[in-house]
């Protein structure tokens, strides 16, 4: 690794400490910030926590407070406050106390959590909806009645306003983290393939939170161990949390195969017992989300069961349900918008204001797609003569400065306006609003191995491709992304990326 430099301040004898390297912290954070804020990710961990509990102290108790004078008289709220007997307001506080606990229980706090989005926010919703639960069923049994109904939209209500808090201190987190604060500094161990390849996903992700400040891989005159090898470390446990303690390293994360022995894992525990650093294992499951993951211990054997991806069942039929309720509606709620963009489009150039293609569905079957058209009329033609400017990846043709587009075409392909004719497609059934991105039969047909995968499920009008840079995407990238959505994908998950799409609609990125 060409960002990798040894470490001599290390009081270790010379023959390990040729085996311990320290990654520049410019080379991960684009500054020296790790140097001016050393502060452990620990510490920042639990200050952040503070801030979030504060937080949601205060919005439940407003909440509450709320839901309380719902039953009050607008011209009559300072009598109503003075009339409410000690044992209404024990209740109310109560309840407030039952929810801030239930957040904690739920760990919509806890550190590994913290900033990751979706997770964040599911949990915070289960939280509240137990509290609720707890609620209705304590009214029920003492025959209290249960509470109007705009009491329960304030609660509800309640819930949203901390979900918009955490969504604003999840902004705050991510300009801290682009700063280099916030992070939690690691230290990765295993092969020098297998540590190549966590150090690259954890390179400039900030979901992931880490900054790495040391490596320990062995070395190799003649290139990288493969994963797999028979080649053993001259470093022990005991050495990797040494190490971690001289960096204040937060986290030790052992990369994949390490091929330092069936022990390793267990003494590495053991070894980092009281101190302030987590031991994290990373997989190298490949197009495996954590969903379909499950641990089972049988008698002190740890079996890892993995869910086998299914193309049919009731998860269909509510994507399927899905695609039909949204697409009916956007057809009509937009159809203002596509009059105005058809117009626009007949009158920038001559043609037709759609478009239309024959591309490749589920299973093989072809269909024909609809678009705005953003190209000259006869683009087809004048193809040919620009297939030698190729700027596209793979099978796919791309050109960011295509001749053949209109100026109107720039402006519906950079936000992506071209692309609603195909709720038309949604709503038919031959696509789905979220998927891999459907491609030309000239494309399929150029398919090699598992890349015919991605035609197992219907493909979409937004998808992992869309969220995560478009045409900027290389081939392999683009693939890897539609085969993980592939088999990994879900309701929730679809509902995150069409919500992502409508912020990358707003940044465009990649779109031409």
């Amino acid at each position: 690794m060409s960002e990798l430099r040894k470490l001599p301040s290390l009081r270790q004898p010379a023959r390990e400490r040729n085996h311990l390297r320290l990654v520049g912290a410019t080379e991960f954070q684009q500054r020296s910030t790790a140097a001016r804020h050393p502060e452990s990710g620990l510490v920042w961990a639990r200050a952040y926590e503070k801030k979030l509990l504060i937080t949601d102290a205060w919005i439940i108790a407003l909440t509450m407070i709320v839901a309380l004078l719902t039953r009050a008289d607008v011209n009559r709220i300072p009598q109503f406050l003075l009339a409410i007997s000690p044992l209404m307001w024990l209740g109310v506080i109560g309840i407030a106390a039952i929810w801030l606990v239930l957040l904690q229980i739920f760990h919509t706090r806890d550190r590994r959590v913290i900033g990751t989005g979706a997770d964040e926010y599911k949990l915070l919703i289960t939280a509240s909806m137990v509290t609720f639960g707890l609620l209705s069923v304590t009214l029920l049994i003492v025959e209290a009645g249960y509470p109007g109904k705009w009491a329960v939209l304030t609660i509800a209500g309640g819930v949203i306003v901390l979900l918009v808090s955490r969504w604003l201190w999840r902004r705050w987190l991510t300009r801290q983290r682009r700063l280099g604060r916030a992070l939690s500094r690691a230290v990765i161990v295993g092969t020098r393939t297998e540590v190549d390849y966590v150090v690259s996903k954890i390179k400039g992700n900030l979901i992931a939170a880490f900054a790495v400040v040391g490596v320990l891989a062995e070395p190799d005159a003649e290139g990288s161990a493969k994963p797999g090898s028979s080649a053993r470390y001259e470093f022990g446990a005991r050495q990797v949390a040494e190490t971690a303690a001289e960096l204040g390293a937060d986290a030790v994360i052992v990369a994949g195969d390490h091929g330092c022995g069936n022990d390793f894992i267990r003494n590495l525990a053991w070894e980092l017992e009281g101190t302030a650093a987590e031991l994290i294992l990373a997989s190298r499951l490949a197009n495996v989300a954590g969903p379909r993951i499950h641990f089972r211990p049988v008698e002190g054997l740890p079996l890892i069961h993995v869910e086998i991806p299914q193309f049919d069942g009731g998860k269909h039929v509510v994507k399927r349900g899905l695609d039909i309720v949204v697409s009916a509606i956007a057809l009509i709620v937009l159809s203002p918008l596509f009059l105005f963009l058809a117009l626009a489009v007949r009158l920038d150039s001559p043609g037709e204001s759609f478009f239309s293609q024959v591309r490749v569905g589920r299973n093989l079957e072809t269909f024909r797609m609809f678009k705005f058209r953003s190209m000259v009329s006869d683009a087809s033609i004048k193809l040919a003569g620009l297939v030698e400017q190729n700027e596209g990846s793979g099978v796919l043709f791309k050109l960011k400065n295509d001749p053949r587009v209109t100026p109107f075409g720039r402006f519906i392909r950079k936000y992506s306006l071209d692309e609603l004719p195909q709720i038309w497609n949604v709503l038919k059934g031959e696509m789905s609003l979220v998927g891999p991105r459907p491609p030309l039969p000239s494309e399929v047909s150029a398919y090699e191995g598992a890349v015919n995968r991605r035609m197992y499920i219907k493909p979409g009008l937004t998808g992992m491709w869309q969220i995560n840079g478009r045409s900027d995407l290389n081939w392999e990238d683009s693939m890897r992304l539609d085969l993980y959505y592939v088999e990994n994908w879900s309701v929730v998950g679809d509902l995150v990326i069409m919500w992502r799409t409508f912020k990358v609609l707003v940044r465009p990125v990649g779109a031409y």
